[in-house]
């Protein structure tokens, strides 16, 4: 099937026999397109960290990633989308958002997740488009925009959110203690990544760094850095020390590091410098985001992440030092500059 066209029939015909080996290594690349690779053993390893935390995450990342790539193939979205796991990643990420926050073991959720892959789908394609005139890669935007979507209305809906108690928490000013104790350093340093799939467990963000690293030694460093740099950055800015220790101040900085230092510009020290200088500004508008976003329970998702990144990529065409070397980034076709990754599109 490579290099030609798939004919339309191929869309009703994919699951058969010989097609399911295929499939499953397109599903496995979903989760660990959230970090930018389309390694089939890193997607095992993350859903393998997920299900350390609850079996059920790990169920419902797979489920999602599943019903996002099946609903692009069936539309017959670019082959290369599908197989690379880029029409997964996003659902993946919105099944798991909805299994973490609205109960895993409730019907409702399950059924509100499917619907939400499905639809993820679609608003897939609609970010692609929209950017394309850019020439800028959707990244998480679609998660971002359903789970926003769906957080600000479910309080109206019993079934999707049956507590009594609102979302609503208005900003207010930081309180409590603004330096972390040791004893949490090392903790958050894991947690900033394990924050990137909703997960404050440690031990699963040291699982999933050593997917990354299993991946390329260069995506594990930068995700080091990231997390290294959004502990400091939260930590010099003064923010309350709960926020630093549970993660939820540098997981936006861990995939900034990543997406600037290594996949959508060639890794340079010129480029690691820029891009920790994205994640130290992803720290910084991650309370401005939850603020921003207060009415609705004040969850920042990775708003900071997808609005930090695409400025910085957009910048970075108008300095020769980065771009300079490398074409600038494509909405259908962006290639990976990371040892380890294969071909990462948009």
């Amino acid at each position: 099937m490579r290099g030609r066209n798939v004919r339309r029939s191929d869309g009703v015909r994919w699951w058969r026999r010989g097609r399911g080996e295929g499939f499953g290594r397109w599903l496995l690349r979903g989760p660990a397109q959230v970090m930018f690779l389309a390694d089939v053993r890193t997607g095992a390893v993350f859903c393998l960290a997920l299900a350390t935390a609850d079996w059920r995450y790990g169920g419902y990342a797979l489920g999602g990633a599943a019903l996002g790539t099946g609903t692009a193939r069936l539309l017959h979205v670019t082959r290369d989308r599908v197989e690379q796991g880029l029409e997964g990643y996003n659902s993946c990420l919105v099944a798991l958002w909805c299994a973490v926050f609205l109960g895993a073991g409730r019907l409702s959720t399950a059924l509100l997740a499917a619907a939400g892959c499905v639809v993820t789908t679609v608003a897939t394609a609609a970010v692609v488009r929209l950017l394309h005139g850019w020439r800028l890669p959707p990244l998480t935007l679609p998660y971002c925009l359903l789970a926003s979507a769906v957080t600000i209305a479910a309080p109206a809906f019993r079934r999707v959110r049956p507590h009594e108690a609102g979302l609503a928490a208005l900003p207010g000013p930081a309180t409590g203690p603004t330096g972390p104790h040791p004893d949490d350093l090392w903790r958050a340093f894991f947690r900033d990544i394990s924050q990137v799939f909703f997960l404050e467990q440690w031990y699963a963000g040291a699982l999933l760094l050593a997917g990354l690293f299993l991946a390329g030694r260069v995506v594990g460093l930068l995700a080091c850095a990231g997390s290294a740099t959004g502990i400091l950055t939260a930590w010099a800015l003064g923010a309350p020390a709960a926020g630093i220790a549970d993660g939820t101040m540098g997981c936006n900085a861990v995939l900034v590091a990543i997406a600037l230092g290594g996949v959508f510009l060639v890794p340079t020290p010129a480029t690691v410098l820029y891009a920790l200088l994205g994640a130290a500004t992803a720290t910084a508008v991650t309370p401005a985001v939850a603020h921003l976003l207060a009415p609705s329970g004040g969850r920042a998702f990775t708003w900071p992440f997808v609005l930090t990144t695409l400025c910085f990529l957009a910048a970075a065409r108008s300095f020769p030092r980065l771009a300079g070397r490398t074409p600038a980034p494509d909405a259908d076709e962006v290639r990976p500059r990371l040892p380890g990754a294969t071909a990462r599109t948009a």
